[in-house]
């Protein structure tokens, strides 16, 4: 089941022929023209027998507490503006609608570029953040160094069904590593199950994989 914040990638996959028509990543056989053809649309370069799990961007409901601050940016600029023509003259109610209209319209739009710009990617090998358009800045970690993974939702997250993903990475990684404004964070963290291979992560990291069970030795006989 793909999310709602990997909508778009899987309307455009289904258009492409990429999809299975239920929105999941259809197979591809090795070396088939459709496997290259899914490589070109991936936003990371994928190595051999290298999968992509997931992969999307902040669903546009997590954003919508900056569409409402631009929102009220925007009431309060015009209620600012109309009393001021209204104290020096007649309210020039052209300017405050025309006010009121470019702040809302600048508001989309760059809440727009804040969500497409920023790409989620988890693969059978690693997890990986890719944001801007023109500049980029990647972040990438190897899933043997995922520890834990958690999900958090704020009230106002709740109400929206998004959330954050926040992934523990080994002792060392300079930044914070997390899938912010998801839409339902706990299929993210079932995705993340899914590329590691384990269902338990006991005490070792998410990435590594189970050790073989070793086996009893035999009791002494009296």
């Amino acid at each position: 089941m793909v999310s709602g914040s990997t909508r778009a990638i899987a309307i455009v996959a289904k258009l492409r022929g990429l999809t299975d028509g239920r929105g999941a990543l259809a197979y591809a056989a090795p070396g088939s023209s459709q496997e290259a053809e899914r490589k070109d649309q991936m936003s990371v370069n994928l190595s051999p027998g290298e999968q992509v799990i997931f992969e999307g961007h902040p669903s546009w409901r997590g954003i919508m507490a900056f569409y409402l601050k631009g929102l009220a940016i925007a009431i309060v600029v015009g209620l600012v503006v109309a009393l001021i023509t209204n104290i020096t003259g007649d309210t020039d109610t052209a300017l405050v609608f025309g006010l009121v209209l470019v702040i809302l319209a600048v508001t989309v739009v760059v809440g727009f570029i804040k969500r497409v710009a920023t790409t989620y990617t988890i693969t059978n090998r690693r997890l990986n953040i890719k944001r801007g358009i023109i500049s980029r800045e990647i972040q990438e970690t190897r899933l043997e160094r995922v520890q834990n993974v958690n999900y958090n939702q704020s009230l106002f997250q709740r109400m929206l069904k998004v959330g954050d993903v926040d992934f523990d990475t080994a002792a060392g990684d300079d930044y914070n590593f997390i899938f912010a404004a998801v839409a339902d964070p706990a299929d993210v963290v079932t995705k993340v199950d899914q590329a590691t291979g384990t269902h338990a992560a006991g005490s070792h990291g998410l990435g590594e994989p189970q050790p073989p069970s070793q086996p009893q030795p035999p009791s002494p006989q009296s």
